[in-house]
């Protein structure tokens, strides 16, 4: 094996050995030789292609008693988790960097823009353009429970402590002993939930992925970043840089899942804060504790009175301040009486004063301690602001055109659903231009119409720093897009929300650019959104619906016809990704996924969600989640800098051909086979999977998504939505 995969293999073989023991010590021997030899057989089968070891292999886990199949099948779970666990660990191991497992991505792009003599000003300006924002989304693939997460985190902590070549030995049999607890531990625990998480479990197990690693990787990866930019460019980042953000759709998505209500919405951005709140607490402790130095500038003598220790004095206010938020939101969450008293509205209260203390550090010839936790916090704040992560708003196009067609059935004006696109496109511009209300004050409007205007209302009632976008899902038409923005408008929302079309199916791809120019051909619209449009390319149905070259090479035209009407009517265009982990949502190696986008494409920054177990995956430890940072940085950076070439006809032709054939061939299985459905769920797990309480609503998700494709297949997907 090669030698930087050495201590990979090392690992690996240590923590087989250890979960060894523990099934020797929970089943006894003869489970543990049953592994063993099932485990030898597979390796001899898949590794030399032995054909008589297959049929032993078969006929071996063909006997094998009911009473031995569960922890047989268990072990090997365990050792898989633990060999991913390895592996991703490997990522981040002294012994990798050492070796140069991967080449930093950073350094690899530097390399690149000097060869192809790149401007330093054009990476400058690229670099301050820069845009990562992340949308944390509940799709149900991530089935472990955050107990488990937890000690597969510990697991890693061991790993970590184990590289130490300065350890003694008694240090080495403590860290071991505490690898074999953890993994006796995971054994004997239950592996998976037993009911399934609500909306707000959701939210808060997102909350706890910003704890317990974004807090910490936020601040590392720009430390990184501006002294890589410093060695390159001869210039860092600016102090109020905001290359990373965050989003969320855990409490916001209501597409498909009844129990995301206006109510859950407004207690999960209530809890959003609190947690902001609790997190900047502790770093203000932090920064109290430190900043004990008495030497400072003027505008920093003014703030502070007579104080002897004057940066101590400036941040003891705001630590107040953070103290009764804090008792404030919690008594809104439980709904107890509220104290008056003031809480945080907007990232300046806490910006100006860190700002104070940083330039007065650094003015007294303490820029060392400026650039220290202070700078961290400078950085946090920027990042996460006063909500933690930002919410998105998600609902299924229908729901907003229900509620207009009940009120125009109610004001007596025909049943707007049955109206030609032109005439609901007229209407629309209408009553958005008028200076009166719509809704009639003595309307009563049916339960499902009402939970969507009180969704709106919740948002009005908001900041615009609290939202990310309004996703419209299923999106085919400009009303689509128009009802949305009526209907906030009539909720009384002040701000310019993002009301972001989700084109899904292969048919909405192709006519994704005939929707938004017409959007764009509307004055209205025009100056209503200020040269900024969000679209969002949906990968997951668009692949159940064509499969997943036809699919590709869809989103591929979409994006690219997308940036073309953009740049006609002069609207800066930012894409928003829907991928997924798998495949079929999408997944691919994020650096090369980055650059395969069409040319352009990420100038307006990259918006992509991050689902279910990928999170854990690329985000869930600090380290990993700097190394996501840097790939994702590197990549939109390169894209925008050194632009891939534009596919040439004669390819553009031929994509045509392999898309038609691919797409014929996939539906003529799906659509065509009597007999799909019924093998599909013989040959998978697809109805065991669906009763695992994975998440969100009480339909079967397997079966839904399933079921999702064959509808799709057949033209016809409205009201079919998966959860």
């Amino acid at each position: 094996m090669n030698e930087k995969y050495a201590p990979l293999k090392s690992n690996v073989r240590m923590l087989g050995h250890l979960l060894g023991n523990t099934i020797r010590e929970a089943h006894g021997d003869e489970i543990l030789e049953k592994v063993e030899k099932i485990r030898k057989l597979s390796k001899s089968v898949v590794r030399a292609g032995n054909e008589a070891d297959r049929d032993i292999l078969i006929e071996e886990i063909k006997n094998l008693p009911n009473e031995q199949l569960t922890p047989v099948a268990r072990a090997f779970n365990q050792f898989l988790n633990l060999t991913n666990i390895a592996d991703q660990y490997h990522t981040i191991s002294r012994s990798c960097e050492a070796d140069v497992c991967e080449p930093d991505p950073i350094y690899t792009l530097f390399s690149k823009l000097s060869q192809q003599d790149v401007s330093k000003f054009d990476t400058v300006q690229a670099v301050r353009d820069l845009n990562i924002e992340l949308v944390l989304t509940a799709h149900p693939t991530e089935i472990t429970r955050r107990t488990m997460i937890n000690k597969l985190v510990k697991i890693n902590e061991c790993l970590s402590k184990l590289e130490l070549n300065e350890l003694s030995d008694k240090e080495r049999k403590k860290t071991e002993r505490r690898l074999e607890q953890l993994i006796s531990q995971s054994w004997h625990s239950d592996v998976i939930r037993q009911q399934r998480p609500t909306p707000l479990d959701e939210a808060k197990w997102g909350f706890a992925v910003v704890e317990n690693s974004l807090w910490d990787a936020v601040p590392e990866f720009l430390r990184e970043f501006d002294e890589r930019l410093k060695g390159y460019l001869d210039e860092g980042l600016p102090i109020d840089a905001r290359p990373v953000h965050f989003s969320s759709w855990m409490g916001g998505d209501r597409d498909g899942n009844p129990f995301v209500t206006h109510k859950i919405t407004r207690e999960v951005m209530l809890l959003s804060r609190w947690k902001a709140a609790e997190l900047y607490l502790k770093d203000f402790q932090e920064l109290i504790t430190e900043l004990s130095m008495v030497k400072c500038n003027d505008q920093v003598r003014d703030l502070a009175g007579d104080e002897h220790e004057p940066y101590r004095a400036i941040l003891k206010p705001v630590r107040k301040l953070l103290i009764d938020t804090l008792e404030v939101l919690e008594a809104q969450i439980n709904h107890q009486d509220v104290p008056n008293k003031p809480i945080l509205e907007d990232i300046s209260q806490l910006w100006e004063p860190l700002m104070a203390c940083y330039k007065s550090l650094r003015e007294s010839g303490m820029a060392i301690i400026a650039d220290g936790s202070l700078l961290d916090t400078l950085r946090r704040v920027k990042a996460f602001g006063v909500h933690l992560v930002r919410l998105d708003i998600r609902q299924e196009s229908t729901r907003h055109s229900d509620v207009i067609s009940e009120l125009t059935r109610y004001l007596g004006l025909g049943d707007y659903d049955q109206w030609s696109e032109q005439d609901k496109v007229s209407f629309l511009i209408n009553e958005l231009s008028s200076k009166r209300p719509l809704l009639p004050r003595d309307w009563e409007p049916s339960e499902p119409v009402q939970e969507v205007l009180d969704t709106c209302r919740v948002i009005a009632s908001q900041s615009r720093e609290a939202f990310g976008a309004y996703v419209i899902s299923m999106a085919r038409t400009a009303s689509d897009v128009l009802a949305v923005h009526l209907i906030l408008q009539e909720c009384g929302c002040k701000f310019r929300m993002d009301v972001c079309p989700l084109f899904e199916t292969l048919d909405d791809l192709n006519n994704s650019e005939a929707v938004m120019k017409q959007l764009f051909d509307i004055d209205w619209y025009r100056g209503y959104i200020q040269n900024h449009q969000m679209v969002m390319i949906g990968y997951s149905d668009s692949a159940k619906d064509a499969g997943v070259m036809a699919a590709g090479w869809a989103q591929y035209s979409a994006m690219e016809k997308l940036v073309e009407v953009g740049e006609e009517a002069g609207i800066d265009i930012t894409l928003f990704h829907g991928r997924g982990g798998t495949i079929g949502r999408g997944g691919a190696p994020a650096h090369a996924a980055l650059l395969s986008q069409p040319p352009k494409s990420l100038k307006g920054g990259l918006r992509v969600t991050e689902q279910g177990e990928m999170i854990r995956f690329k985000l869930g430890l600090p380290e990993i989640a700097v190394n996501s940072f840097n790939l994702y940085a590197s990549a939109i950076l390169e894209a925008n800098l050194m632009p891939p070439p534009e596919p040439k006809q004669d390819w553009r032709d031929l994509m045509e051909v392999l898309s038609q054939v691919s797409c014929d061939a996939y539906r003529k299985v799906v659509r065509g086979e009597p007999d799909f459905v019924p093998y599909f769920r013989q040959a998978t797990p697809e109805l065991e999977l669906g009763k695992l309480p994975l998440a969100l609503a009480q339909q079967n998700v397997t079966q839904m998504a399933a079921l999702k494709a064959c509808v799709l297949s057949h033209g016809s997907s409205h009201g079919v939505k998966t959860v």
